[in-house]
């Protein structure tokens, strides 16, 4: 595995840069939030980033007007662990550089993925990125050995919040792990000790060596 750029054209069929957003004062109140030395933590929605001016923009500019909600991933990681796919495109947009683990939805068999389809990408501080519904991704990587990352997460509002009860009639009901929030586990990750569907086959990605 290389870590390439989100700038770079391999990155198209995953999402894209949004041009044109002023990211500064949402970077300004990211930086006031926690960040654990020697974990992830996410929280779905956050009042202090909501407050900013770039709420509405990204609610009626980039959502076209859905109602949305913006939280934030903190913490220090290598590893992918797991991958989760939405209905709908999510825009996350650092205050350090940070990379992203991800694949493609079509790569799926029946639930599974080969993690050998995993590719990384880094991504600039302040840059708006964009995953498609369809890009396979999870908790933000390092950029840096040990420096961690700060992550503003933008999604349609109730996303990852609690699970809706459901009778399961098809096989991707067993992937269902929150609102909106389809989940893939590692058979190493904490997510599959949990009860999440185990279906990333081959090794855990892990970019420590690389940064």
């Amino acid at each position: 595995m290389k870590i390439q750029s989100v700038f770079d054209p391999a990155f198209a069929r995953y999402g894209k840069v949004i041009t044109g957003l002023d990211t500064d004062a949402l970077i300004a109140a990211l930086e006031k939030t926690e960040k654990p030395a020697d974990a992830v933590i996410y929280l779905p929605s956050v009042a202090s980033l909501e407050e900013t001016d770039l709420y509405p923009i990204l609610r009626d500019n980039v959502y076209g007007g859905m109602p949305i909600q913006i939280g934030f991933c903190n913490g220090t990681n290598t590893k992918l662990n797991c991958v989760e796919y939405h209905r709908d495109s999510e825009i996350n947009i650092p205050a350090q550089d940070m990379v992203f683990l991800v694949a493609c939805e079509s790569d799926l068999v029946d639930g599974h993925l080969d993690t050998a389809k995993v590719e990384a990408f880094r991504a600039p501080a302040g840059a708006a990125v964009e995953l498609y519904a369809t890009t396979l991704h999870y908790a933000p990587c390092d950029a840096v050995s040990g420096a961690g990352f700060r992550v503003a997460v933008v999604l349609p509002k109730d996303t990852n919040t609690d699970k809706p009860e459901i009778q399961n009639r098809t096989p991707e009901d067993a992937l269902l792990w929150a609102r909106n929030k389809w989940l893939i586990a590692h058979p190493d990750s904490t997510e599959a000790a949990a009860g999440a569907f185990v279906g990333l086959d081959g090794e855990n990605p892990d970019i420590a060596a690389l940064i």
